[in-house]
């Protein structure tokens, strides 16, 4: 499969990956790969250009937000990745194992240094203290991530419900001047005004309050 072209040298980026893994990171908000190698043109021809562009704005806006992280942020996130990786467990495991079977006495050429494993224990919850600090900031930041995008959806979901809405009347006016026969006259005029997402939302509020009361 041809791998897409991410944002020219205008950004100097370049991420070799196909164009179903970059949407794929896209909504995970996994970091793109960095590289000062120059850009071939690898267009994919079964995406229309609209669609091409959006995804490189968004490659190029998601680098300039990483570029601007703060250096504890930057580190949460190595460290999270790096926690979630195999390479992780296999450390530990042999970190660990080690630990256990020389205080164990099980190899007699090295002396134990912590029989009760009191040091052990310490040790694993220093560290996971630490783990899960920068696992929540992490989160934290990914949540604002997410809040953004939902915001995002939402504002194109209305733009689209509008321009729908704006089409349909003027779908209407043209049958009217041709003579079409309407199918339900009063279904189309509800259809042809806007929705007001306040109001969808306090209905969608008080149908799940008359729900939960209904299962009580």
């Amino acid at each position: 499969m041809r791998l897409c072209k991410t944002m020219s040298g205008a950004f100097g980026l370049r991420d070799d990956r196909p164009l179903r893994d970059l949407n794929r990171d896209l909504i995970l908000g996994k970091p793109m790969k960095r590289s000062r190698q120059k850009f071939t043109d690898l267009r994919s021809p079964s995406i229309a250009p609209v669609v091409e562009r959006n995804i490189q704005a968004l490659l190029a806006k998601r680098q300039r937000e990483e570029n601007r992280l703060p250096w504890y942020d930057k580190l949460a996130t190595v460290v999270t990745d790096f926690t979630g990786s195999i390479n992780f467990v296999a450390i530990h495991l042999v970190i660990y194992g080690l630990w256990i079977v020389i205080n164990l006495g099980w190899i007699a050429v090295v002396p134990r240094f912590d029989p009760t494993f009191v040091v052990l224990a310490m040790v694993a919850s220093v560290e996971a203290i630490f783990l899960s600090t920068f696992i929540l900031m992490t989160q934290n930041r990914m949540m604002t991530q997410a809040d953004q995008r939902a915001d995002l959806n939402l504002q194109i979901s209305l733009l689209a419900e509008h321009e729908v809405t704006r089409v349909l009347t003027l779908t209407k006016e043209i049958a009217k001047k041709v003579g079409v026969q309407e199918c339900d006259e009063g279904e189309l005029e509800q259809l042809e005004h806007d929705v007001a997402p306040e109001q969808m939302l306090e209905v969608i509020e008080e149908r799940e309050k008359d729900f939960e009361k209904t299962t009580d």
